[in-house]
């Protein structure tokens, strides 16, 4: 346990010295995220329909989201793509620790640094300097915020699970460019990035429950909107981490499949 510690400790010492891009991030989530507000503003203030989520439940839902992108498992790790291709996989079998565990601690930080960086000046700006009909609001009570925390972990792990499935299915290929394009598409729409699942047709609500990616966005999101009760926390914890738990044994699963057959190359 201590040098699967020390892999996350060290990998996260070295992404948040990345100060630069992580201000770069934090602007570019920000004009996307105000832009997504704005296009929200105009659809409530054309529509007559009563939605599922008040106006300002949505535009707070739009900026959490915004500022926790960089948890969601939209890219792999680079360098795992280039051991991988380069052939230089074969130093990582060497260690001598489990080569799903390393990738999984690999991928914990990654997810945590960079949206650590991006995340906290993006939630003061958004709660504190916006015009009220743009800004987010804090949350709905102490007891939402403190499920929130819960279920933000509970999205982190199964975050870093789906992370891991998409550096271990590089073994099966020869770039990942597929994956890489088919991967974000399927995040963002189906976990709410895109638009909160709350305003998706009705008949698709048993759907994107029951799917694993409503654990990364959605379920957090109204948590701390208070849209869904505290109380109600259990039911959603465990869809988040008994889909973890399936996608890590899946991905020792392949892990094991996949050394079997990995062919090291390059010079």
């Amino acid at each position: 346990m201590r040098a699967y510690m020390s892999i996350v400790k060290l990998r996260f010492m070295l992404l948040i010295q990345y100060r630069v891009a992580a201000i770069a991030g934090m602007c570019t989530q920000f004009l996307f995220g105000f832009v997504r507000v704005m296009v929200i503003a105009a659809f409530y203030a054309s529509t007559s329909t009563t939605q599922p989520m008040s106006y300002a439940q949505t535009v707070t839902y739009i900026w959490i989201s915004q500022a926790f992108l960089g948890m969601l498992p939209w890219n792999g790790d680079a360098e795992i793509q280039e051991i991988i291709s380069s052939g230089n996989v074969a130093y990582e079998l060497c260690r001598p620790i489990d080569l799903y565990n390393h990738w999984f601690c690999r991928a914990f930080a990654q997810r945590t640094a960079p949206t650590l960086l991006r995340a906290i000046p993006l939630f003061i700006v958004t709660l504190f300097f916006l015009p009220e009909k743009y800004s987010m609001q804090p949350p709905n009570s102490l007891s939402s915020f403190g499920a929130w925390i819960l279920v933000t972990i509970g999205a982190l792990l199964l975050s870093c699970a789906i992370t891991n499935l998409f550096n271990i299915s590089m073994l099966w290929t020869i770039s990942g460019d597929g994956i890489k394009r088919l991967l974000p598409a399927v995040v963002m729409v189906f976990s709410g990035m895109i638009v909160p699942l709350p305003l998706f047709p009705t008949w698709m609500q048993p759907i994107l429950r029951i799917l694993p990616f409503s654990g990364l966005v959605d379920t957090p999101m109204r948590f701390y909107l208070g849209h869904i009760k505290p109380s109600s926390i259990v039911p959603f914890l465990f869809h988040q981490l008994i889909w973890t738990w399936i996608l890590i044994l899946y991905g020792k699963w392949l892990v094991s499949r996949g050394l079997k057959r990995v062919e090291v190359q390059g010079g």
